[in-house]
């Protein structure tokens, strides 16, 4: 990705949010917090930034804060659910996940 973007986590809002060149809102994950857990309820980027890394970093960002507090995700929103397909080091995260079968 050749776009310089950085992800903050907007409380006021209740989103994490993709800002390119320090000044121009790329997109967005909203968000519900709960004393367990973090609901990923919307993805959005903005189309002129479809299809450079956007929607990966933001949902990246997102999972990270999660599993930086400790908590849970609960998932709804259809790219972030299809983003964890091909990221499984982050199903760890999921409220709604299987237990794991491999035991320790």
């Amino acid at each position: 990705m050749s776009t310089d973007v950085t992800v903050t986590n907007n409380r006021d809002r209740q989103r994490y949010e993709a800002i390119v060149d320090q000044t121009t809102l790329a997109g967005f994950v909203e968000y519900q917090d709960t004393s367990e857990l973090v609901v990923l309820t919307h993805t959005e980027v903005g189309t002129t930034f479809a299809g450079k890394g956007i929607g990966s970093a933001l949902a990246r960002a997102a999972l990270d804060d999660v599993r930086e507090r400790r908590l849970k995700a609960l998932v709804i929103c259809p790219f972030i659910l299809g983003w964890l397909r091909t990221h499984p080091d982050y199903q760890d995260l999921l409220f709604n996940a299987p237990p794991s079968r491999v035991s320790d």
